[in-house]
């Protein structure tokens, strides 16, 4: 398995933006499909954006198209979200994961994860 450690969640306004950092260790970065997952209060943890070993496609849930973007730095050991015109139903804990093998969104699928790192969009 590979080891994650995300940084870079906080508080921010509502149209905000935040970057997230996920830094990778252990194996081999670059044969790993990555991905961020968020999981709010009372509800289930769901796929937020995933990237392929090779960063060349990804994948986005439709409620965070055209504000956040995922992608991957294979030298550095380190896949970003950035999270742009936040809104209050982002505030969720997001968590970082690698697949060995093709992209996917579903979270059992992944096998290892991150601590995660809260992010609070206030109104």
């Amino acid at each position: 398995q590979v080891h994650l450690v995300e940084s870079g969640g906080g508080l921010v306004q509502a149209g905000g933006s935040l970057r997230l950092s996920c830094a990778a260790s252990g194996r081999t970065f670059s044969n790993y499909a990555m991905g961020w997952f968020r999981q709010a209060p009372g509800k289930e943890r769901e796929s937020v954006a995933v990237i392929s070993w090779s960063g060349g496609y990804t994948d986005y849930a439709a409620s965070v198209k055209g504000r956040f973007t995922i992608s991957r730095d294979n030298a550095k050991n380190t896949v970003y979200l950035q999270m742009n015109s936040l809104k209050p139903e982002d505030t969720a804990v997001y968590y970082c994961a690698a697949r060995g093998g093709p992209i996917a969104t579903i979270s059992s699928d992944f096998g290892s994860w991150g601590q995660g790192t809260q992010v609070t969009v206030s109104s």
